[in-house]
């Protein structure tokens, strides 16, 4: 299983690092007097150095994982129960999702370091037809692939039917509200919507057919699915609801099929998960060995960060992703039975997005949050610096960019022109008629104190550092923010069905492709965070970053479409809708009583463990 963890260390020492962070950044302090910007830097950089040569660092770079062997037990840590084992419910829950994927496999492979596509669980054709602007993708699925039981002899093939049952009766169903629905429907060049659509061909082959060419079909038709002979008796006996209902977390674990690498044969709510390996699974090495390698996959529920360190420190966990608070002391511990490895710079970074839905629209913080100057002069108090210094220990670097590096049309001269500048937050402010009083708090127009509430998750300590900090940067001219500590199931809760937040503090992962994420740029997605599900452009640049990302998907002259995604990306960097902070370097912790020679940590792969055997 893969985590991944954006987490920071230590300069000299703790107490050192904490004289600087308050001689840099806290007015009153006598030291800010007596070191420069540059000498602050020189220290933070040398510890970033020490904290380097201390970690392993291990990329993949496309090598082949070496033949092992069999046998062991993997312990990690899990912060929160599953909602549920259903992979329909899993669209909607990150911890559900992480679950459920070791049951279930996917279609094709993206080979990152090569840049291509490749098979995985079915190989694939494209066929284009210029003449009339038609694209099929046809599958032929590997065969022998099986859906089987933990404890049973039972094994039930996987076919065509069941890729063609979950893209047509539960995504392609509207009344289940499936994420992936939206990606069904291609916009025509006369605006109108027209379906992609799939037809069986036998048991194995399976076809997509698209109404016009678009640049990226594999990206678009690779999926994860369900088994038809469970979910088509689901929503026969029980329609939708039934199907939702479909392996609840009361269920016995070892009643759900697996076509993945792994069977899950005990839950324990607030305790444990235990996952058993699946023999029948197809992946083999050189040897003619299934992987993984390890023989159980062992969970523990700990949702506070400070015992699954404890855990680690005491051998009763393989893998730690490590905080800035833990590097220090895991890094240089003497008796170490373990290895950290290091990762570059995350390609995502989480975001602060003020809420434009008109259902609040009878609120004063609707009329700010609606005007772009007001969100630029948000950015512009956004101390990404600070940031990375007194929360990532300088282990950060700012997120200017909209598209990360490996994106085919990342452009390194299109970045955020909104960075830190307090006289630029006062000038936009005035702008749209926003001003200080005598006190010195910053009122609108009308005499309203500039107040709002930014929402984070309670246990997330990261995140309510970085507000700590947006509080104090905005305090100082004027703005009061209000944190808001809350259950990240609520937070879910508030952006996706009551929308009553304000702003807030999130992450949605990173756009290495630039058609990804259809349920969050186009207006009418359901994650349009900040104003989703809207029947037609409420803006003029919504509406343009509509057209974009709908041209740029059926254009596949990389020179043409080139034009598209630069054009998409100046609009979001300019109208700010979500205000990228930082990009963390990532820290894992392993056991070292593990083979590493399938272990690798990147900052696209993320931490690849799957493949691990015990050292003989």
């Amino acid at each position: 299983m893969k985590r991944r963890c954006a987490l920071l260390p230590r300069t000299v020492s703790l107490l050192a690092f904490g004289v600087l962070v308050a001689a840099a950044f806290f007015s009153g302090c006598s030291r800010e007097d007596e070191m420069t910007l540059d000498e602050i830097n020189r220290i933070v950089n040398a510890g970033k150095s020490e904290i380097l040569e201390k970690t392993v660092s291990k990329p993949w770079r496309g090598e082949e994982f070496a033949s092992g062997t069999p046998g062991g037990t993997w312990y990690a840590s899990l912060a929160e129960d599953p909602k549920s084992f259903n992979l329909l419910v899993a669209e909607r829950d990150g911890t559900t999702a992480g679950i459920v994927a070791n049951m279930t496999d996917y279609l094709v492979d993206y080979d990152y370091v090569n840049r291509r596509f490749k098979p995985h669980c079915a190989s694939f054709e494209i066929i284009i037809d210029e003449k009339r602007d038609k694209l099929d993708v046809i599958y032929t699925l590997r065969d022998d692939l099986w859906w089987s039981w933990y404890g049973s002899d039972r094994k039930v093939k996987v076919t065509s039917d069941d890729v063609v049952f979950w893209y047509d009766e539960i995504e392609g169903d509207p009344e289940f509200q499936s994420s992936s629905y939206n990606g069904h429907f291609l916009t025509m060049r006369d605006g109108s919507k027209a379906a992609i659509t799939i037809e069986k061909l036998d048991d194995r082959r399976f076809v997509f057919h698209f109404p016009r060419i678009i640049a990226n079909p594999l990206l678009t038709t690779n999926r994860d699915f369900g088994p038809r002979c469970v979910y088509e008796e689901a929503k026969k006996k029980g329609g939708t609801q039934g199907v939702l209902d479909l392996f609840s977390i009361a269920v016995d674990p070892k009643t759900i099929p697996s076509m993945g690498a792994w069977f899950l044969v005990e839950y324990t709510p607030a305790q444990r998960l235990v996952f058993r390996r699946n023999h029948d699974y197809w992946q083999k090495d050189a040897n003619g060995g299934t992987r993984p390698y390890y023989e159980e996959y062992l969970l523990q529920l700990v949702p506070d960060e400070n015992t699954q360190l404890l855990l680690f420190k005491e051998g009763k966990q393989d893998s730690y992703g490590l905080r800035p608070t833990d590097l220090d002391e895991l890094i240089n511990r003497k008796d170490a039975d373990y290895t950290v490895f290091s990762a570059e710079g995350s390609l995502g970074a989480n975001f602060w997005s003020f809420n434009q839905n008109p259902k609040n629209r009878d609120t004063p913080q609707f009329a700010w949050f609606t005007k772009k100057e007001f969100r630029q002069a948000m950015s512009c108090l956004l101390n990404r610096d600070r940031i990375s210094k007194q929360t990532f220990r300088g282990l950060a670097e700012p997120k200017l960019d909209f598209f990360p590096p490996p994106n085919p049309y990342y452009n390194p001269e299109i970045t955020l022109q909104y960075v830190y500048n307090r006289d630029r937050a006062l000038a936009l402010l005035s702008s749209i008629g926003m001003a200080r009083d005598s006190s010195g708090t910053m009122r609108d127009s009308t005499g309203n104190a500039i107040e709002f509430d930014l929402s984070v998750v309670s246990d997330n300590t990261i995140a309510n550092d970085i507000a700590s900090i947006i509080v104090d940067e905005c305090k100082k001219v004027g703005i009061t923010v209000n944190v808001r500590a809350v259950d990240f199931q609520k937070l879910v809760e508030d952006m996706t069905a009551t929308y009553g937040w304000q702003s807030i503090i999130m992450g949605l992962g990173m756009n290495y492709w630039p058609t990804q994420g259809i349920n969050v740029w186009p207006s009418s997605g359901n994650l349009h965070l900040w104003y989703p599900l809207q029947e037609k452009p409420a803006t003029e640049w919504e509406a343009r970053i509509d057209y974009l990302y709908n041209e740029g998907s059926y254009t596949s002259d990389s020179r043409r479409a080139k034009v598209l995604w630069d054009e998409y990306q100046r609009i979001l960097l300019e109208q700010c809708p979500l205000i990228y902070l930082v990009r963390p370097q990532s820290f894992v912790a392993v056991r070292n009583r593990w083979d590493y020679s399938n272990v690798y940590f990147d900052n696209i792969g993320g931490f690849q463990s799957n493949n691990a055997w015990l050292r003989q």
